[in-house]
């Protein structure tokens, strides 16, 4: 079983920066992602990627402010997020799973984490 750990999230205020880390117990998966819910709102994509090749995909809300990053060494994915607002305020989930090709489709992911809080004040 995958264990998935977030962590780095937090208040900041709009125009902000946060990195979000997500420690994996293990990497038996092609593709590791941000996804993130708001009150009332469906879970959404934010970024993805291959950690074999790198190939990323991104949510058009995030470009180009959000940039996803992994660590191999470590197992441990990241988030940086510049020029926060207030919409990107929800909580931040880690998943692995996917097939080859980054997908932002939360049902391609078969591992969670716990969820960390971003939340963005004006």
């Amino acid at each position: 079983q995958v264990r998935l750990v977030e962590s780095g999230g937090g208040s900041v205020q709009a125009g902000g920066s946060l990195r979000l880390s997500c420690a994996a117990s293990e990497s038996t998966y092609s593709c590791m992602g941000w996804f993130r819910q708001a009150p009332g709102k469906e879970r959404e994509g934010v970024a993805t990627m291959n950690i074999n090749n790198g190939w990323s995909t991104y949510a058009d809300s995030v470009k180009p402010r959000f940039t996803i990053s992994r660590d191999n060494a470590k197992n441990t994915l990241y988030l940086q997020m510049n020029s926060l607002k207030p919409e990107d305020t929800a909580m931040y989930y880690c998943a692995a799973g996917g097939s080859w090709s980054p997908s932002l489709n939360q049902y391609e992911y078969n591992y969670w984490g716990q969820g960390t809080q971003v939340t963005v004040s004006s």
